[in-house]
């Protein structure tokens, strides 16, 4: 018989909860979807560069592929000291001047005069973007009201999808027009923009109560949610399917630009701008869940992103494009579903659970995106197909299984009767 071990809760006091329709959630969404943006395109801008990286610095495809993920690894590991901070010193302080270090290590890494030193600066980067993450999930658990949580989740992640689409599809652009240098410097401009728009817009923190940093109360967190009945098995989702989505961007790009495609720079950045669905299917996503139940919804949202990778085995572009659109569209939903349901089950564990579902996230990039790099040099195409592929249905089965896990006591389920957390 499944069980939670967290606690049951009382209701919150909801005085002072920013709900769906004012003025300050609004501003709320606006600093939440700049933060997310910027955080992405800062992060993944090198990916569409990843074969002329390749050429230029004279290595292997799996090798430019770590400027992608030593940066997600890095980000992983400082996750959960970043939770730890956020949770002792407060959700604004550490985000805020996690943009504006980020803008600063983005634009230092135009000016590299060698592959490890732009190998450095990425992970340097990934370590500091660690603190928005970490902390904005727990911020808009304690200051959106509950009703409105998904729609904020959503536009959080439609944010986070819009900046790893821009950031791609302008690098790729800037890279054909000027150089790669140009590109990487634009990215850290436009961070540096994206924190001051954070800055101006976010509203104070009411709910906010500093916990302590002991190692005892955090170690003693770590054990409540590793026993829950859900919580581990939503990091281990989060671990596979960001895992295949990164793999897939990866080596698209080396696939598209051989024949018989033979894209361009602009043409294979323009395929980030997919990444539009991601937006759109993040936000309608949040909303579903609220009506009907996280558990009605993440399994059908992981069947939509296998659909999309199998039809990427085509030789047709136009289908292969239609596949690479209805991956993107599954996996973001499918994670917009995931983190809205860790925030809802850890309740005031809310900033650990979710550093510790991103911390699973970002190493599934960082592992599965680098062991993608040996499957494309054992079998290409095909072969790294059956490697993201086993992926997915890793997370489909899991997520068959959260269908059944029974909602925690005293949280209350969706609007529409169906099962909650």
């Amino acid at each position: 018989m499944h069980r939670s071990n967290l606690p049951p809760v009382t209701e919150p006091d909801e005085s002072g909860l920013l709900d769906a329709g004012t003025l300050q959630f609004r501003r709320a969404n606006l600093a939440m979807f700049v933060g997310g943006f910027a955080t992405f395109a800062m992060l993944y801008g090198t990916q569409p560069l990843l074969p002329l990286l390749s050429r230029t610095f004279e290595v292997t495809p799996a090798e430019a592929s770590l400027s992608v993920s030593l940066g997600t690894a890095a980000l992983a590991l400082m996750l959960v000291p970043a939770s730890i901070v956020s949770d002792r010193f407060g959700r604004q302080a550490l985000m805020k001047t996690t943009l504006v270090l980020a803008a600063v290590i983005a634009t230092a890494s135009a000016f590299v005069t060698d592959f490890t030193q732009l190998l450095v600066l990425r992970a340097l980067l990934g370590a500091v973007l660690a603190g928005l993450p970490a902390a904005a999930m727990a911020w808009l658990g304690e200051e959106i009201t509950p009703s409105a949580q998904g729609q904020a989740m959503g536009l959080y992640i439609a944010g986070n999808a819009l900046g790893g689409m821009s950031g791609r599809f302008i690098a790729a652009a800037i890279t054909d027009f000027s150089s790669w240098r140009v590109a990487l410097a634009a990215l850290g401009l436009l961070g540096a923009l994206a924190a001051a728009v954070f800055w101006r817009q976010l509203p104070p923190s009411r709910h906010f109560r500093p916990r302590a940093a002991a190692p005892s109360r955090i170690f003693a967190d770590m054990r409540v949610i590793y026993s829950d009945a859900g919580l581990p098995w939503l990091f281990l989702t989060a671990f596979l399917m960001m895992g295949a989505f990164v793999g897939l961007y990866n080596f698209l790009g080396f696939r598209l630009e051989a024949p018989p495609f033979s894209l361009g720079q602009t043409a294979l950045g323009a395929l980030f701008l997919l990444y539009l669905l991601g937006t759109w299917s993040s936000a309608w996503a949040g909303r579903l869940a609220d009506r009907f139940g996280r558990r009605n919804v993440l399994w059908i949202m992981v069947v939509t992103t296998g659909a999309g990778l199998a039809a990427t085995l085509a030789d047709q572009l136009s289908v292969v494009i239609a596949g690479v659109a209805l991956f993107t569209f599954g996996y973001f939903g499918a994670h917009t579903t995931a983190s809205g349901w860790v925030g809802r089950r850890a309740q005031e564990r809310r900033a650990l659970a979710a550093a510790l579902y991103l911390c699973s996230y970002y190493f599934g990039a960082s592992v599965i995106g680098t062991l993608s790099g040996m499957a494309w040099k054992a079998g290409g195409w095909t072969g790294l197909l059956a490697m993201l592929g086993a992926c997915i249905a890793g997370s489909l089965a899991l997520a068959l299984w959260l269908r059944r896990i029974p909602a925690i006591p005293g949280v209350p389920s969706t609007r529409a009767g169906f099962s909650g957390p």
